[in-house]
């Protein structure tokens, strides 16, 4: 049985670092993955909505294995849920190295979410915990993590250079694993600060209610629908059975501002991690016009947040959680249309300007959420986690390669049109089915036979669809940006913005 100590005895320090470098390894997964998805294509003649599946189901799972762990941690302990993603992070390392096919990927990527997702069910209320008056400073601190292993898994990757083995940059990530398993050992975990109130079960699951619970249920189900191939009444069943059940117990809709939250995460994480899990492949042409790999983007902008999120605590002193929130918005939207139009060395510019404002999309949501929530203890938290996850998965990746695909398709056929050539009918054959609807790829095989010619107009276009996709999704930071201004505006109204410390039993929101 799993030793703890109380949140009041004292931030245990080698603790948080046990929590930041299992953060870390989350993110060298999803470097290693970003940067290898180019090399799979090609490797495995898979279409760019696969690869783009299996971009998403590196996120979407982690919303299963943080919403199940949330609603059980504190019963089994963290350590114990930390060992049981240790075995997780191993196994799919195991099952990728060894890959033969989309499927063994699709499933070591699977697995290597559903690890990702209890690592952050575990760190990210252990963290709230020790710092109960300095949330949203340490879960930015804590996040830091993240793009400190995405710098430091995607420099390595790419410093091995394209002539070592991908299985070799793959198995990189079972070194930050070795790591937390031992760190791990030795430490005493906190009582989350709902329990230590005293605060109920069912009043935690209160402040997620039925809607709370309609929202993250129906993501996850319509996922599994779509890889179970279930109908769609099967779904509905599920979703509304699970709803009922769940508002019947808590006799609770949930908390109005906390479902706000949950809602606006679905763009900031498409607007992130969504983006990121393509910006690899975005990027690539007009990175090879530079001379360079264009996982170095990714790995730049990654270094932008992880050193900016250390210093989160003055800056959110200073515009408030939700001013920080609304500012990255629009500092993101900018950079992303640059992105999509720069070329040459205005591509870093641009990177610049996205990355400074992605920084501090994440933790600082889940500052918020732990700030104004604590009497939903590691749930709400964690869910507001998950969801954002989970849409990255479903919406965000899967409909950037979706939107790809459609581009080429429409593009080549035009260029027949206008060209009188069949480049289009001899190459874009393959007819898939996907989340957002039929679709027709290319034939990676057939069009290795094509012409030198032929080979162009394809590349010409595939560069052109690829920034179509980043155009597409500048909508989400717009969304963002709205609606944290109506919220600044909404608590302006009742005297501003100010977090809710829990004390005991009868604190409320």
């Amino acid at each position: 049985m799993n030793k703890i100590i109380s949140a009041g005895a004292g931030p245990d320090m080698k603790l948080f670092y046990t929590c930041f470098v299992a953060l870390v390894t989350t993110s060298f997964g999803f470097i290693l993955r970003a940067i290898m998805l180019p090399e799979w294509g090609t490797q495995f003649n898979l279409t760019q909505t696969q690869l783009g599946e299996i971009a998403g189901v590196g996120l979407w799972p982690f919303a299963i294995s943080i919403v199940l762990f949330s609603l059980i941690i504190d019963k089994i302990g963290y350590k114990t849920a930390l060992v049981v993603a240790f075995i997780c992070h191993v196994t799919s390392a195991v099952l990728t190295i060894f890959a033969n096919g989309f499927w063994m990927l699709y499933l070591g990527t699977f697995i290597v979410a559903l690890g990702n997702g209890i690592v952050e069910a575990v760190v990210n209320p252990v963290v709230a915990t020790m710092f109960p008056r300095d949330k949203t400073k340490w879960l930015n601190i804590l996040h830091a993590a993240w793009p400190g292993g995405l710098v430091l898994g995607g420099i390595i990757a790419l410093l091995m250079g394209p002539e070592v083995r991908w299985e070799y940059k793959i198995g990189l990530i079972l070194l930050p694993t070795i790591a937390y398993g031992v760190m791990m050992l030795s430490r005493r975990f906190p009582i989350n600060e709902r329990v230590e109130a005293g605060v109920s079960y069912k009043q935690m699951l209160q402040q997620v209610g039925a809607i709370g619970a309609l929202i993250i249920v129906s993501l996850i189900v319509f996922q599994l629908g779509t890889v179970f191939a279930w109908s769609t009444t099967l779904n509905l069943i599920i979703i509304g059975i699970i709803t009922v059940l769940f508002g019947l117990y808590t006799k609770s809709l949930g908390q109005p501002l906390f479902i706000i939250l949950l809602l606006i995460m679905i763009p900031l994480a498409t607007t992130e991690l969504g983006t990121d899990s393509w910006i690899t492949d975005l990027m690539t042409p007009a990175m090879n016009q530079l001379g360079l790999q264009a996982g170095w983007v990714l790995v730049y902008t990654s270094a932008i947040m992880f050193v900016l999120r250390f210093f989160a605590g003055p800056i959110v002193h200073k515009f408030s959680s939700l001013g920080l929130l609304a500012i990255c918005s629009a500092i993101a939207a900018v950079g992303l249309y640059l992105l999509s139009s720069s070329e040459g060395i205005m591509i870093l510019i641009a990177a610049t300007i996205y990355g400074l404002g992605k920084t501090f999309f994440w933790p600082t949501m889940l500052g918020v959420v732990a700030e104004r929530f604590p009497r939903g203890g590691a749930l709400t938290l964690n869910i507001t986690g998950g969801l954002g996850m989970i849409a990255a998965g479903v919406i965000g990746a899967g409909v950037l390669g979706f939107v790809q695909d459609k581009a080429i398709d429409s593009q080549l056929h035009s260029y027949d049109k206008n060209n009188n050539t069949a480049i289009h009918q001899a190459y874009v054959t393959e007819n898939k089915t996907s989340l957002f609807g039929d679709y027709k790829a290319i034939d990676q095989q057939k069009l290795a036979t094509a012409s030198d010619t032929e080979k162009k107009v394809v590349s010409d276009v595939r560069e052109s669809s690829k920034k179509e996709a980043l155009k597409d999704i500048i909508i989400f930071p717009i969304i963002m940006l709205v609606s944290y201004v109506l919220l600044i505006l909404y608590f302006r109204s009742r005297g501003g913005y100010k977090p809710v410390v829990l004390s005991n039993e009868t604190t409320h929101n």
